[in-house]
């Protein structure tokens, strides 16, 4: 679980990475969940977007999401979301 002050440092670096993940219309498939594991392998901090021909809220597609990766939702802003799961093997972020 994050506290305040990890959730806020990781809202602060949320800001200046690009949206890498994108829910159309199919939601919370497989191949979403596949690259969404990858890359947070990768870089331990995911930003989405979920688009209006979506059937999903964003607070609902990023509660699907952290499920199915064991991630923790740091954020979910307009139709923006933003996941976090630490890299046990290589940490990636330190705060």
């Amino acid at each position: 679980m994050l506290n305040s002050k990890q959730r806020a440092s990781l809202r602060g670096i949320a800001n200046t990475i690009d949206t890498i993940l994108t829910i159309g219309k199919d939601g919370v498939n497989e191949g979403v969940i596949a690259s969404l594991d990858e890359a947070l392998t990768k870089r331990e901090i995911v930003k989405g977007k979920v688009l209006e021909s979506a059937m999903l809220t964003p607070r609902e597609a990023c509660d699907q999401l952290c499920a199915a990766v064991r991630g923790e939702p740091v954020q979910v802003i307009g139709t923006k979301f933003v996941i976090y799961r630490r890299n046990n093997e290589k940490p990636v972020l330190e705060f």
